[in-house]
């Protein structure tokens, strides 16, 4: 049967496969709180009874009712340790079914995302991850299926660990889809194009794109993978339009009508199969049979150039005061991790990284401002997202590189207006390094005036030519220190005009020796003043030996002992856990004389970040 499949999708015709197997299940009374999966178990009939309906409609693969049927997904109603079984019963469901209609149909083991996020942006690493699909594989594989359908996967390296999976266990055909947002991006921010050749790559002897939009949609993403990647199979599964929400019932405004339309309009853009996601039902399925089987009769629906817009929340901010300065206060030693706005629309991974952290107990998120001169969303933006959607507060980077007066007092409002409290000033990265060496480099301010605007004249209601600004900000300022300088002199002089002009807390450069880092502080206060501002010291996760000899010999104002980059060699291949016990120490060493820790995950290692967290807590 799988040789005869791949025969089959050489033909002109694509193979039309079922629709949606929840959206009918809650048709028939079932609950969505229910394990949809455990129901191969508990009624049998009635999944038997949907396979049924879609054979009936003319549907050539129907799809096993086993797509949350892994370890993960199953943990949620107790039933991890019933994978295996569910799994192989949705399988002989499905050949039950085919085999009792009598119709000519190929079974497919359906496969969905495990439900949880995959590090860095989660805690379940990629060898766990393909354990829990070789699990799932084992329980599909022994109701012999015809092929694995391996779908709605947002993340493309959870893809390739399903594909992996399925290929080392199985010799049948395999399809992997992945969904699209309404940018037409995957979640992870992978276009069409990217998703097709890796795909491709990996050994997906078809690719797909279902759940997502509408039908127009699809189709035109299809396109774009074609385009990147001719000679490759492809299948298109769409929802029934985007859902809505109406009186309590999500309803789905795409009929079967339009899905007939349209699947003339996939197999005229070269889909090898066709068929339905969330929100079709068997009627869809039929109106697309008798489509495909009689095309005269139908309007083939032509480019998909529809695009559709979401709309946005107004932006607001809450009339609130800094918790930072509330937890400084209070004497919690504070933990703070700094992250990189991303450099296009796509903020799925930022937020994934956001929520691992929130759950880890970060107390504020640092939202870098174009880091290295390199373009990336504006930061403000990103803090308000963070902030809304992760219920953590964030601290805005705020360099006064590249700004004029009349933007920085600008910005400034409008972080204030997004609800943003707590700014941390510095220069910021010469675009001589950057991205656009040729833009404009110049400003008005320096760091220590820009604190000094803050703190005497925005937090007092007045903007820099003393004008009314209609009530005062609440500015929580933070400003840039060195413990480790090469001209302590000059740091110390510029620390003074820092705490001279309002500065509220310190964040420094990342430290590997806290008695020389200590010895700074000592010293200035031996001959300058009292040193009584929180201090959040940086902490920067050594990765590997390379990480820590490139940080040490080409990174200015870090220096990294030599025992630190002998216990990294020594550490080989265990090098990132090497350094997260390095980090632990350090944390608590200068944990009796700093205000908290600032810590800066090397290669977006959130998930490390979050281990270092947990343990000093």
């Amino acid at each position: 049967m799988a040789n005869k499949l791949l025969e089959l999708l050489i033909d002109s015709s694509p193979l039309l496969a079922d629709g949606a197997m929840g959206t009918v299940l809650h048709e028939h009374g079932v609950d969505f709180a229910r394990c949809f999966d455990e129901l191969n178990l508990s009624q049998p009939e009635t999944v038997s009874e949907i396979h049924v309906a879609y054979l009936a409609a003319g549907a050539q693969i129907i799809m096993s009712n086993t797509f949350g049927a892994n370890r993960f997904r199953l943990a949620e109603h107790g039933l991890q340790d019933k994978a295996a079984e569910i799994s192989q019963a949705g399988v002989q469901l499905a050949r039950g079914a085919v085999a009792a209609s009598g119709k000519p149909a190929f079974v497919a083991a359906d496969i969905g995302p495990l439900g949880v996020r995959l590090a860095p942006f989660g805690r379940v690493d990629p060898e766990q991850a393909r354990e829990a699909f070789e699990e799932q594989l084992r329980g599909l594989l022994a109701g012999k299926p015809d092929l694995i359908i391996i779908e709605t996967m947002t993340d493309l390296y959870e893809a390739r660990e399903a594909l992996k999976a399925a290929k080392a266990l199985s010799e049948l055909p395999v399809l992997v889809s992945m969904t699209f947002t309404r940018d037409d991006r995957t979640l992870l921010g992978d276009t069409p194009a990217k998703v097709a050749s890796r795909l491709h790559e990996a050994g997906a002897d078809i690719i797909g794109i279902n759940c997502s939009g509408g039908p127009a949609q699809l189709l035109r993403i299809l396109k774009q993978m074609r385009s990147a990647m001719p000679e490759a199979r492809y299948s298109v599964m769409p929802n029934a339009g985007w859902p809505e929400r109406v009186a309590g019932r999500i309803r789905y405004p795409a009929g079967p009508e339009y899905f007939g339309q349209y699947a003339l309009a996939f197999r005229a853009a070269g889909a090898a199969v066709i068929g339905g996601c969330c929100g079709t039902t068997p009627e869809h399925i039929q109106a697309m049979r008798e489509a495909l089987d009689n095309p005269d009769q139908g309007a083939e629906l032509p480019n998909g150039q529809i695009r559709i817009i979401e709309p946005t929340e107004t932006m607001r901010g809450p009339d609130k005061g800094s918790q930072l300065a509330e937890k400084f206060q209070a004497g919690k030693f504070v933990t703070s991790v700094e992250m990189d706005p991303p450099r296009g629309l796509s903020t799925y991974k930022l937020q994934a990284g956001a929520d691992l952290l929130s759950e880890a107990g970060v107390d504020v998120i640092n939202v870098a401002d174009s880091p290295l001169a390199r373009m990336h969303m504006s930061p403000w933006a990103v803090c308000e997202l963070i902030q809304r959607q992760v219920g953590v507060e964030t601290t805005l980077h705020f360099p006064t590189r590249g700004r004029n007066l009349l933007r920085v007092q600008g910005d400034l409002l409008a972080a204030h207006a997004l609800g943003v409290r707590n700014v941390f000033v510095v220069m910021g990265d010469p675009t001589a390094i950057g991205d656009y060496p040729e833009a404009m480099d110049n400003y008005d301010l320096a760091p220590t005036g820009l604190i000094k605007l803050i703190k005497q004249q925005f937090n007092s209601g007045r903007d820099h030519s003393g004008s009314e600004i209609g009530q005062p900000t609440a500015f929580h300022v933070g400003a840039a220190l060195n413990l480790a300088p090469s001209d302590p002199a000059r740091e110390a002089k510029v620390l003074a005009r820092k705490l001279n002009h309002g500065a509220d807390f310190f964040l420094t450069q990342p430290v590997y020796e806290a008695a020389q880092a200590r010895e700074f502080l000592d010293k200035y206060k031996e001959k300058q003043a009292d040193f009584d501002k929180p201090l959040l010291v940086g902490i920067l996760p050594l990765y590997g030996l390379r990480h820590a000899n490139f940080l040490h010999n080409e990174v200015p104002g870090i220096t990294i002992p030599e025992a630190i980059r002998k216990r990294m060699e020594d550490a080989g291949s265990d090098g990132p856990q090497e350094g997260v016990r390095i980090a632990i120490e350090l944390i608590e060493q200068i944990r009796p004389w700093a205000g908290g820790v600032y810590l800066m995950p090397a290669f977006n290692r959130f998930d490390l970040a979050a281990q270092i967290i947990e343990a000093i807590d």
